[in-house]
């Protein structure tokens, strides 16, 4: 499932299916599941999307499933839907990560907008790690001489100053910043001092 979808998980089956029929007709994908455990035992890491699931079910419960997701690592969005809302278990959801929080019977305009947040703010996260696993992989090709030019250039160096730094000519600094620039992809000084200041750090 690599297309964004919404995870619903409700022991309630008419809830399940009134609910699954709604946001499929707003044109999102849904997966139904009828408990934490199903949801937990087919999960797949690929998936994209946001997870819907009720707060009180059997077995495990909303909660509880939140720092399942908490403790696996599991980056999902969740949107937490319950008849049995209170401030505490509100707050509670909240601090475990939801995005948001809504009590039965929800606004089907209002559920379909918040679904929609969630999934837009998965595509956004699932975007900026692609990046910068390609600025790992980019940076991955620096020499150790190149990575030292540009940490330094990052750090607010002059190239006078990175020359003597590193025993080198300005003219050498100049050969290894246009040979780091090239591997990375970048133009600008702007783009090197962002991508230096990020490995910087990364490193620490």
């Amino acid at each position: 499932m690599n297309d964004p979808t919404v995870f619903f998980v409700d022991d309630d089956a008419a809830i399940r299916d009134a609910l699954s029929l709604l946001i499929s007709l707003k044109g999102m994908r849904t997966a139904v599941f009828a408990s934490a455990e199903d949801f937990l035992s087919t999960y797949c890491a690929d998936w994209r999307g946001c997870l819907l699931t009720d707060l009180k079910m059997p077995g495990m419960q909303g909660l509880e499933l939140q720092r399942a997701l908490v403790e696996r690592n599991i980056q999902l969005p969740v949107v937490v839907l319950t008849a049995h809302g209170d401030v505490a278990t509100t707050r509670t959801a909240l601090k475990n990560g939801a995005l948001d929080f809504l009590e039965k019977p929800v606004d089907d305009d209002v559920l379909v907008d918040v679904l929609r947040n969630a999934i837009r703010i998965d595509e956004e996260r699932h975007r900026a790690a692609a990046a910068h696993a390609e600025t790992l992989e980019r940076l991955a090709r620096l020499t150790p001489r190149e990575q030292a030019v540009l940490q330094l250039l990052a750090g607010g160096l002059q190239h006078r100053d990175i020359a003597e730094r590193l025993k080198i000519s300005p003219r050498t600094v100049e050969v290894y910043k246009s040979r780091m620039m090239e591997k990375l992809q970048v133009r600008t000084l702007a783009e090197v001092v962002r991508v230096g200041a990020g490995t910087l750090l990364n490193a620490r």
